[in-house]
């Protein structure tokens, strides 16, 4: 199993509106999705390009907002003990999800849930802090051209 670049950092916030003023007015942000829900997984997303960072691959990496969506999502929780928000995770890419999937249970890595479709609209799951250094940590398989964002 290779790991592939960083795709995404996860940033939560109460207010996706608010976030979005602070990453164009403040930070000087252009490239910045319109907002979603992803029901399924109980937020609402949007996605903030940052420039191309002149890396191995050339492309930049993106901040991923996420709010809460409703009184169950699992978001929640970390809002409550972080009421303004902040880093939740970060995101890897790998060529074969299946195949880093049972790499890290080969690990003892504890994956959190079963696999699932991420807000790229490609396969993902999230690994357990406690194993990752203490970062939750999300593996998702690189998006093929057209992908959702």
């Amino acid at each position: 199993m290779k790991l592939g670049r960083l795709n995404h950092i996860g940033v939560a916030t109460p207010s996706i509106a608010d976030s979005v003023a602070y990453y164009r007015d403040i930070m000087g942000a252009t490239q910045i999705t319109e907002p979603f829900d992803l029901p399924e997984q109980g937020v609402k997303v949007c996605f903030v390009d940052t420039p191309d960072t002149g890396g191995t691959t050339g492309e930049g990496t993106q901040i991923e907002l996420i709010e809460p969506l409703g009184e169950k999502s699992t978001l929640n929780t970390f809002m409550e003990k972080n009421p303004l928000g902040g880093q939740h995770h970060v995101c890897y890419e790998v060529a074969d999800i299946e195949e880093a999937r049972r790499w890290f249970e080969e690990k003892g890595k504890r994956i959190l849930g079963p696999t699932r479709i991420g807000a790229h609209g490609t396969p993902i799951f999230f690994l357990h802090p406690k194993d990752m250094m203490g970062q939750l940590t999300e593996i998702m398989e690189t998006p093929t051209e057209g992908a959702q964002v």
